[in-house]
């Protein structure tokens, strides 16, 4: 007997012997009425012989098949290529497979058919639907309460319990600006709030170094009246015009600068942010109440 062949034979007895084992080992056989896992183990056994069939026929005609045909007439490095007829099977298992592909998609499991994902997601919805029309009024404490608790879920693991920002790896939400983050958006421009404020801020209005470390200092610190040189050089850049002169911002034009609220942190989580310190990404799992609560939370926070 050819050496190929037994080696084959032995292969297939052990493979069927480990199948066996690990399916009576866990009870996979089933009872006398079980022909779910009996089909499941039957179609293990036909995938081990068929295998096995396959594999040694292939290897067997490695080792004595000779190549026959005409050669094509092109060639890479004297490397031709035989023009030999696509199999004839192989053909047939093609155009089988896109028949059951079109009979599986329209017929066997068309796209509108029952899937737990489905269900997950209409039991989702239902849930949110449920769930804003509890929280729809909530009173300004328990509408914190909520948002200290979606803030640790959603926010902290980059901002910190404490909202800090960890040592500068995320923004720190108990101050609305700092001056690098300023003088980041005066330099570089900011356009990724575009759901809301769709015309961006251009680069570079102010160029005098001067100025612009003193428009940093007078927004970081919050607009404090004392600062003349910086309230000087906030109007000279003409930021009042779209942020407001005391930075309380413009709908669909320019974000509030002079602290949080929730109409600040819904654009935030609507298109994430971009800044000195990197991105954040936008958040779309929210529910609405939850927004305006975490909205509710960060102000309070900055307060």
């Amino acid at each position: 007997m050819n050496k190929t062949v037994l080696a084959a034979i032995i292969v297939t007895i052990a493979m069927l012997g480990f199948t066996y084992v690990a399916v009576g080992s866990a009870g996979g056989m089933g009872g006398e009425g079980d022909w779910v896992n009996k089909l499941a183990v039957l179609g293990a056994v036909v995938l081990v012989i068929i295998t096995s069939f396959v594999v040694t026929k292939y290897v067997r005609q490695m080792q004595n098949d000779t190549a026959t045909g005409k050669l094509a007439e092109e060639n890479w490095d004297g490397i031709g290529e035989y023009k030999n007829e696509l199999p004839f099977g192989w053909a047939v298992i093609f155009l089988g497979s896109i028949v059951w592909a079109m009979w599986y998609f329209l017929a066997g499991y068309p796209v509108n058919a029952y899937s737990q994902i489905g269900e997950y997601n209409e039991e989702v919805k239902a849930h949110d639907v449920k769930f804003e029309a509890e929280h729809k009024n909530m009173d300004p404490e328990t509408l914190k309460e909520m948002g200290g608790s979606v803030f640790i879920v959603q926010c902290a693991p980059c901002h910190g319990l404490q909202a800090d920002g960890i040592n500068g790896k995320a923004a720190n939400l108990t101050h609305r600006l700092d001056e690098k983050s300023v003088k980041h958006v005066i330099n570089n421009g900011g356009n990724n709030f575009k759901t809301d404020y769709p015309g961006g801020m251009p680069p570079m209005l102010l160029q005098d170094p001067a100025q612009i470390d003193a428009v940093a200092k007078y927004v970081a610190s919050g607009f404090k009246a004392d600062d003349a040189a910086g309230k000087a050089a906030f109007l000279a850049g003409t930021c009042n015009t779209c942020h407001g002169e005391n930075g309380e911002g413009m709908p669909s034009v320019a974000p509030k600068i002079n602290g949080f609220d929730t109409a600040m942190v819904t654009t935030v989580l609507k298109d994430g942010k971009k800044g000195a310190i990197g991105a954040m990404p936008a958040f779309n799992n929210l529910t609405e109440a939850q927004v305006q609560a975490l909205g509710a939370y960060v102000t309070d926070l900055s307060k």
